[in-house]
């Protein structure tokens, strides 16, 4: 069974809460994230993209960069920027969306758990960003990046879920820029903590991580290193919790550089083998499985997957499976996406336009639009071990 506990988290002052709340470091380039920290000194970016406080000749990777992050996060919390917690607590985190919202419970999970198997994964990792939060982790002493699991639903978490929120007034609630509702209710008193770290212990047989591979990866690397640290402190790592029926998952794109010496006309012509291919005069977002969009030279393609192209196991129905064979690999000969720097991922939270932007740059050659896993194929992938 899962376990999870309460921490002594570092958070905003109230008042501070909305300059401090920032994107997650990596949905962001060092360009976007100087733009949205601007003249405000209390983002976060400036811990988890310190680079944009250096000069720009400075590799985002350089050790100087970690070591800023240290000095911005030890000024915050000297300022009284950011409290430290005086005792250990659970936190409700309610996220709204386009009238959706989703309520998790922010604790810290098991490394033991993660290295087990019960916090189950679903995707490769890809190095250089496993030592970039390592690198981070290490230099400032804290975890700053959330790792985002999802379990099966249990009706008495979700009463308690719903009954404390209706019943205590909310330590922040605020939007942001980009419109996302952010709901935080603080769980600190004893017998509710105790029963929430119950029902995940007896009732939760284990989680699945929706996002974040890399930062749980690197979190137990860092647990091996450090070999507990204070007070066995990296035996945890920083999560948030959330049932799977509130949840649903963004599409999550591809851009290529190049077209693996194709011509365009003569790459559409080698895509035409295993998919029907129409041109369009709107920007493609996929509506069912098995179809695509191709963004090239400026115009919009929509692709459907011919009968046969696909196989009926977890792995291999997935539209992912579908263009990492028969596109990425066969075609423009990207043989394995962890490490091939001509493929680039795009959530689907920026929108197609990105798409069109880092195509029309030039930047890229390419983009692909991908309809979205649903979270019971996410499920069926970890339970599987592929």
């Amino acid at each position: 069974m899962c376990e999870i506990a309460p921490f002594r988290a570092l958070r905003p002052k109230p008042e501070y809460a909305e300059r401090v709340a920032s994107p997650p470091y990596d949905v962001l380039n060092r360009e976007e994230a100087l733009q949205i920290a601007g003249d405000n000194p209390l983002s976060f970016l400036h811990v988890t993209r310190a680079e944009i406080d250096l000069p720009s000749a400075v590799h985002v990777y350089s050790q100087v960069v970690y070591e800023k992050a240290a000095e911005n996060i030890r000024t915050m919390v000297r300022n009284g920027v950011l409290l430290r917690e005086d005792r250990s607590c659970y936190y409700f985190y309610r996220l709204t969306m386009e009238a959706r919202s989703q309520t998790g419970l922010v604790c810290v999970s098991s490394v033991d758990d993660y290295e087990q198997g019960r916090i189950r994964k679903h995707e490769f990792t890809r190095p250089e960003k496993e030592l970039d939060r390592i690198n981070h982790m290490a230099a400032i002493g804290a975890q700053t990046g959330n790792v985002f699991l999802a379990y099966h639903p249990v009706d008495e978490m979700s009463r308690l879920t719903e009954t404390y929120t209706a019943s205590h007034a909310p330590a922040y609630d605020f939007k942001t820029g980009d419109g996302v509702g952010h709901t935080l209710w603080v769980v600190d008193d004893a017998d509710t903590v105790d029963r929430i770290t119950g029902i995940f212990r007896d009732k939760v047989p284990c989680t699945y991580i929706a996002d974040g591979h890399h930062r749980a990866a690197s979190a137990a690397k860092v647990r091996g290193s450090v070999k507990g640290g204070v007070d066995g402190a990296s035996d945890f790592f920083l999560t948030t919790l959330f049932p799977g029926n509130e949840l649903r998952i963004l599409d999550y794109n591809r851009v290529v550089k190049d077209l693996n010496g194709h011509s365009p006309e003569g790459f559409l012509e080698a895509l035409a083998a295993d998919f029907l291919i129409e041109p369009s005069l709107e920007p493609v977002k996929p509506s069912e499985p098995h179809t695509f969009g191709v963004y090239l030279e400026g115009r919009w393609h929509s692709l459907r997957a011919r009968p046969g192209v696909w196989r009926e196991d977890p792995i291999g129905v997935l539209d992912v499976t579908i263009l990492s064979e028969r596109v990425l690999d066969r075609l423009l000969g990207i043989h394995d996406q962890r490490t091939d720097k001509r493929v680039d991922f795009v959530g689907g939270i920026r929108g197609l336009q990105e798409l069109q932007r880092r195509v029309d740059s030039g930047e890229m050659a390419v983009a692909f639009s991908l309809y979205p896993v649903g979270i019971a194929q996410l499920f069926d992938i970890a339970d599987s071990g592929q």
